[in-house]
């Protein structure tokens, strides 16, 4: 392949720029940012469930005091009704009042079981609001540092893209005139080769792979056309010379 040792060169400048977006992708990428949001939404995401399982427990207390309540007010009312029958003579016969009396001491016993129960219910009610409040609150937290980190992320992001920008424009500049043939090869080599597909010929070395010239293969490129395309024989990159080649 033959092309002006200028768009050699030039192709030398335009693999500076691609490397040069190259590592702007990849620090795109690589933001801090990301893997911190990844962390962030996972303990939002646990911390949902908690919430979700949380407001079941308080719905489900919030019914069983309700009940609980009616329980007791149910019994009290029962104890109130028998209570005024006796105070108001209406229980003249004496086994019935007897009687009576009997069921007023176990609705008692009745009430002050239902009470305990129902004071263990408004505590475990209690216990999982002040838990849900906890959970509310710390979501809350996470929720405002994602918006933190979030915006810092995008900050840094525009920021890198505007250089992209400027890099992707510099290249259009750059890569005008040099022949589509060598840009092809130059493509499919930075493909194959980790992103690089030119390298410079300098000191005797390919800035490719660092592979040092012996003498003969010096000798060949020193006698061959400037306007030759030369690939490196280590790692087949096309090698451009310059004026630091050391030929």
């Amino acid at each position: 392949m033959k092309a002006d040792p200028f768009a050699q060169l030039r192709l030398l400048d335009v693999q500076q720029l691609d490397s040069r977006l190259d590592a702007l992708e990849h620090q795109l990428r690589s933001m801090p940012e990301h893997a911190r949001l990844t962390e962030l939404g996972r303990q939002r995401a646990e911390v949902s469930d908690t919430i979700r399982d949380l407001q079941v427990q308080v719905s489900d207390l919030t019914a069983e005091q309700e009940k609980a309540d009616a329980d007791v007010e149910q019994v009290k009312a029962r104890r109130e009704r028998d209570r005024t029958r006796i105070d108001q003579g209406l229980i003249t016969n004496p086994k019935d009042l007897e009687r009576m009396n009997h069921e007023l001491v176990s609705l008692e016993r009745r009430i002050n079981d239902l009470e305990d129960a129902e004071i263990e219910v408004m505590s475990a009610l209690e216990d999982a609001q002040g838990a849900l409040r906890d959970a509310s609150a710390q979501a809350a937290d996470l929720d405002a540092e994602i918006a933190e980190v979030t915006g810092a992320r995008d900050e840094r992001g525009h920021a890198v893209q505007a250089e992209a920008r400027e890099v992707r424009h510099e290249r259009e500049l750059t890569i005008d005139g040099v022949p589509e043939d060598l840009v092809a090869l130059y493509t499919r080599l930075r493909e194959q080769k980790g992103g690089v597909g030119a390298a410079a010929l300098h000191r005797r070395q390919c800035s490719g792979c660092m592979l040092t010239l012996d003498a003969a293969v010096l000798a060949s490129i020193t006698a061959a056309p400037t306007d030759e395309v030369l690939r490196c024989e280590e790692c087949n990159r096309i090698l451009v010379r310059t004026g630091e080649s050391g030929l």
